[in-house]
């Protein structure tokens, strides 16, 4: 290893936490261990060390230096894992970037984090070609091309990802430096004004590596994730580091299968003929691929984390009726992400699966050194009695330290000390958190608020339904009232309609599950719900088309 400097007689070396210590351990853990790609790629440890070496080399060719940003755009790809790795190695900043918001937003978000290479999948230069003129800082294009016929993009490259890495040396010595230098930024959405970039340090990401492994490796729970699992990722690689599980799993070695473009059906095969045991998703994917699974298949040695939106009931029950192993996360961009998870207690391994499918959708326990306080609208802590609700607010290793350049929206972030989510929860007797809401989507009808999460979860334990949305809207009586729109499965779909369905939450009503206010006048049936770029449920879209 080259060393920055020279050391006197007696001098302590003091050891920083970077990422390319995540990369050693795995070299000596497992060196011969499989990195997948679809049905196209499949090499060992050893080749992803030489081809991050490789990349770093053609990197600093190119001219990037310490500080630089390099912006991504791929699918979920071994590419993508080279890329986590060699560009914070070397110093540098790895921008994310999500392909999926609009050009407008691209273009700024690039101008913003002041790119200067851009690594880019062929399918999405025709985004980066309407914007080309527009870019401030970009001074080199890296393109990546999978097919025998190469692209001829408007804009000058400058190289293609495989000759590049084939041309370049298999040496690179990646240097130590603080270990609060900043690894990576990427950009999240909000309801209002534009994309918000959130930074991350290379001891925020390596102090994220190990938690998580605490939080759903150590403990005897349902899902668990442990060196001998095959992980794959469906969460976008560009939302939040994948939720930072690719360096987890690279810590420990573990096969790692990556599959590119999200196509239900290929998903379900490379699943089976992989044998992947561990991933993590947003239930839109978790129903993506419920939806796609032959009656036949066999997944019972398949777990899933879900976080990024509720995970309902109805879906939970659904999945394990299949054999699928799941479990409840939460956490944020802003967080690193992850905050909770919803782990059983040892004493509740032995209670009845609908007991435990109960707490496994709940929020769920904070992770070890991640501390929870609620607070009402005045700021008083709230007690955790499962029934008192306040804001959720965080302290915590892993949390950004503000919006980069956006000090005005760094203020609201941060408020006395802590990081205001603002998401609206309580947290029961035994410790475990649950989000009833965002503050912006409680439903307040007739003074009375409502939670439009226990609607969604309500609705989605009919049999018919296989998604739910609920929204406000506006009232001249009662202020707002509850409007629910649901998708339903295919069976139900000439059989089951809107009032069927307002009946049911009505009965529920009777039943003392939900106040009587809380039944929506009515239930609109669509065939799909807009869904946000990392597949979230898009309530200001819905907003929009229901006033």
């Amino acid at each position: 290893m080259k060393e920055d400097k020279a050391y006197a007689p007696g001098e302590h070396y003091n050891y920083q936490l970077l990422i390319k210590h995540i990369l050693e351990s795995a070299r000596f853990l497992a060196p011969n261990q499989e990195i997948v790609y679809r049905d196209k790629v499949r090499y060992t440890y050893v080749t992803l060390l030489e081809r991050i070496k490789r990349l770093a080399a053609a990197l600093e060719k190119l001219g990037v230096g310490r500080g630089d940003t390099v912006c991504v755009f791929d699918y979920d790809s071994h590419r993508y894992l080279e890329c986590y790795f060699a560009v914070p190695m070397m110093g540098a900043v790895l921008h994310t970037q999500n392909w999926r918001l609009s050009p407008e937003q691209i273009l700024y978000t690039m101008n913003h984090a002041e790119d200067k290479v851009v690594i880019i999948h062929e399918d999405f230069l025709p985004t980066l070609e309407t914007i080309w003129d527009k870019l401030e800082t970009v001074g080199k294009v890296i393109v990546i091309s999978e097919d025998e016929h190469k692209p001829s993009p408007k804009m000058p490259v400058a190289a293609e990802y495989e000759p590049m890495l084939a041309q370049a040396p298999p040496v690179y010595d990646f240097p130590d430096f603080d270990e609060n230098t900043r690894a990576s930024t990427f950009y999240t959405t909000g309801t209002t004004g534009l994309p918000k970039g959130v930074y991350f340090s290379h001891r925020q990401l390596v102090l994220q590596c190990l938690i998580q492994h605490t939080a759903t490796g150590a403990y005897d729970s349902v899902v668990r994730f442990r060196s001998n699992d095959v992980y794959m990722p469906l969460t976008p690689m560009f939302h939040v580091h994948a939720w930072g599980y690719p360096y987890a799993a690279t810590l420990l070695g573990m096969k790692q299968v990556y599959p590119g473009r999200y196509e239900p059906k290929a998903l379900v095969n490379l699943i089976v003929k992989e044998k992947v045991t561990f991933s993590h998703c947003v239930p839109t994917i978790l129903q993506m691929i419920l939806n796609a699974l032959p009656k036949e298949t066999d997944l019972s040695f398949w777990n899933v984390v879900i976080g990024g939106a509720l995970l309902t009931k109805g879906l939970a029950q659904a999945v394990m009726d299949r054999g699928i192993h799941i479990m409840a996360g939460y956490g944020m961009s802003e967080t690193c992400p992850l905050l909770t998870t919803a782990n059983l207690k040892p004493w509740m391994l032995k209670e009845p699966q609908e007991k435990q499918v109960d707490t496994l959708i709940k929020t769920g326990l904070p992770a070890p050194f991640v501390y929870i306080r609620l607070f009402d609208p005045s700021g008083h802590s709230v007690p955790h009695d499962g029934v008192s609700t306040g804001e959720i607010c965080l302290r915590s290793p892993l949390l950004t330290q503000g919006y980069h350049n956006d000090p005005e929206r760094t203020k609201d972030l941060w408020v006395n000390g802590w990081l205001h989510t603002g998401d609206i929860g309580y947290i029961d007797t035994e410790g475990y958190l649950q989000v009833t809401d965002r503050i912006k989507d409680v439903i307040k009808t007739g003074g009375e608020w409502i939670s439009s999460l226990e609607l969604e979860d309500l609705l989605s334990r009919h049999e018919a339904v296989a998604e739910a949305a609920a929204i406000g809207i506006a009232d001249a009586k009662w202020g707002e009232r509850p409007l629910m729109i649901a998708v339903l499965k295919p069976e139900f779909q000439k059989t089951v309609a809107g009032a069927d369905l307002r009946a049911y939450l009505l009965r529920e009503s009777e039943a003392g599950r939900i106040p009587k206010y809380g039944v929506p006048d009515r239930v609109e049936i669509v065939e799909a719900l807009p869904k946000t770029s990392v597949g979230k449920i898009n309530k200001i879209e819905l907003r929009k088309q229901y006033k």
